[in-house]
């Protein structure tokens, strides 16, 4: 049986980062993928990477059909092609812990879903925090983002069980977005506690410039509203639990601006995650 998985990762003006990106893929304990490298921005990395000394035929270079398309888009683009059974998403500055894929799979066996706690990081690799560490457990689509209250990247799916395509008329929250579509036809994800995902915090997305707020706000409230609207024709005690957490979310994003002014480097998941434990009880 096929169990291959395609990893796909845009690339927008990611040569500082994307030799350490693909090295974590190459490193991977599970030898059965292939990495999708969409350039976004008309660079030549099968070259660039072949001069860093990476060459491997399980590598397959595209183009977003364009120059700054954005990640949606550019995402998209793998999504129409690819014939592997099993899916990942791996952004051009994030890694793969060396097991990721091979735990992924096995979960996949019984599981249409398959998400990660992830290990936050600097651009440096400087650990920060972890993100959805603890038991291996099954979630519901309204109790994932009290677990996962960060990023929605760290997916390994089943398309033919779940299938769906990012929507780049969304500026942020693409991620939870596209894995709500996932939800409509597997009612649950599998959630490994173990972290196995880095996630790059770059400084630009810590310090929530106006720019960055207003995108999240605005990409929240339309997920508030597709939601309340039936859009996702998920469960009503779904639904009520995803909204319950955007409702928070919006909140906390209200309140950052200050609260980071006040204690700066403040990550925003420090200062969300006080406030769902409160919700929470």
């Amino acid at each position: 049986m096929d169990q291959t998985v395609a990893v796909i990762t845009p690339a927008w003006k990611a040569q500082d980062t994307i030799v350490t990106t693909v090295q974590s893929v190459l490193d991977q304990t599970w030898p059965h993928w292939e990495l999708w490298l969409i350039a976004d921005d008309g660079a030549d990395y099968a070259a660039f990477l072949a001069g860093a000394g990476i060459r491997d035929p399980r590598i397959r270079f595209l183009s977003s059909g364009g120059t700054g398309r954005g990640a949606s888009n550019t995402r998209n683009v793998a999504l129409e092609q690819i014939t592997a059974p099993y899916a990942a998403i791996l952004d051009a500055d994030d890694r793969l812990k060396p097991s990721k894929l091979e735990r992924a799979v096995a979960a996949l066996a019984d599981h249409a879903i398959v998400t990660t706690a992830l290990d936050v990081m600097t651009d440096s690799f400087t650990h920060l925090r972890h993100v959805g560490d603890g038991p291996d457990r099954l979630l519901t689509p309204g109790a994932h983002k009290w677990v996962s209250l960060s990023m929605d990247s760290m997916l390994v799916w089943d398309r033919r069980r779940a299938d769906g395509r990012y929507d780049p008329t969304m500026s942020n929250m693409t991620d939870l977005e596209f894995l709500l579509q996932l939800y409509r036809t597997a009612p649950a994800s599998f959630h490994l506690g173990t972290p196995l995902h880095d996630y790059i915090k770059r400084s630009s997305s810590m310090s929530n410039g106006s720019n960055v707020a207003a995108g999240m706000i605005r990409s929240k409230t339309e997920i508030l509203r597709r939601l309340q609207t039936g859009h996702y024709g998920l469960p009503a005690r779904d639904v009520e639990g995803l909204v319950a957490f955007l409702t928070i979310s919006l909140a906390a994003e209200a309140r950052y601006a200050a609260a980071l002014a006040a204690q700066p480097g403040l990550l925003f998941e420090d200062h969300l995650q006080p406030m769902l434990a409160v919700a929470a009880h």
